[in-house]
């Protein structure tokens, strides 16, 4: 795949390319749908499959007082846009000035001067451009001008719901991995690096723990115990997490903690990832640490039958 960064960077127009368009974020079922049509397309007239995302997220610049969470971090989006398998990824930087661009620039300048755009394949519910004044039938009166084909995928419903990322935040925040993984086709994914904690889980539970740190801009799962698998150089791990602020401890701030079982390797400062499998319970507070330790024996023992059939 080749990756282009900036709209500067965009220095040729492309062999019959057929373009989306979109912010992409968590790459679901539905976003992936739209790649393969884009490459079906693309394969059926000779062509280029090119996707155009941004970064960061228009919302952090439009309107960063809503503190917009996000599914995928901005490299694990690119990652998982790489392994749809599409010819061209183009990221451009969202700012201000470009916020700016109408509907009729970014089709004109963009779509059609620097990509060549012959097919373009939108969701349903695409628009874009200044106040986002672009939608379908701007987009369709424009290929008729300029000679492009526009075509629009219908939403893609799992289990009756809409696949969207609004609705998998909505998902994530209330702990459904479950229906999660059903929506992204494949689970939920943590990354983070390990900082050192309180030093509580080994010496005090007998549970060592790596504590991850929580990136600000990444949505946190709603809180409690999970059924995990940890990624630590490329090799899986089961394990259990808990998200939350540890109760039995009176702890004011909130924080990820996984154990990994049987492991013993020091991983301070290294990066992991964590698929959250299964949410086992809530996170509540314990009368000693020695009632804590009976439930983590508890919580292991379940996480290891969720995690046999996984």
């Amino acid at each position: 795949m080749e990756a282009i960064r900036g709209i500067d960077n965009i220095n040729r127009r492309f062999v019959n390319p057929t373009v989306t368009i979109g912010n992409f974020d968590g790459v679901h079922l539905g976003h992936q749908l739209l790649f393969k049509k884009v490459k079906e397309q693309a394969e059926a007239t000779g062509g280029k499959s090119v996707v155009i995302t941004f970064d960061p997220h228009p919302f952090a610049v439009l309107r960063p007082q809503i503190g917009l969470k996000l599914i995928s971090k901005c490299s694990k989006k690119l990652e998982l846009i790489e392994k749809a398998g599409v010819d061209v990824l183009i990221c451009i930087k969202f700012t201000r000035d470009f916020a700016n661009t109408t509907a009729e620039e970014f089709v004109d300048d963009i779509l059609w001067g620097k990509i060549g755009v012959t097919n373009l394949i939108v969701g349903y519910d695409y628009s874009f451009g200044r106040n986002r004044q672009g939608n379908i039938e701007f987009l369709r009166e424009k290929g008729r001008q300029l000679g492009f084909s526009v075509t629009v995928v219908e939403p893609l419903y799992v289990d009756d719901i809409i696949v969207s990322s609004t609705k998998v935040r909505e998902l994530i925040a209330a702990g459904d991995m479950v229906q999660v993984r059903r929506l992204l086709g494949r689970p939920y994914q943590m990354t983070g690096k390990v900082l050192v904690g309180r030093r509580r889980g080994g010496p005090v539970l007998g549970f060592p723990t790596a504590n991850i740190e929580l990136a600000e801009d990444e949505l946190c799962p709603g809180l409690g115990v999970y059924a995990t698998q940890v990624i630590y150089k490329g090799r899986p791990h089961d394990g259990v997490m808990n998200i939350g602020y540890n109760p039995t401890f009176g702890d004011e701030h909130i924080s990820a903690e996984v154990h990994v079982f049987d492991f013993s390797e020091d991983i301070y400062g290294q990066e992991i990832e964590v698929n959250l499998i299964e949410r086992l319970r809530d996170e509540k507070k314990f009368a000693n640490h020695e009632e804590l330790s009976a439930q983590i024996k508890k919580d292991i023992e379940k996480a290891r039958g969720i995690l046999m059939t996984s």
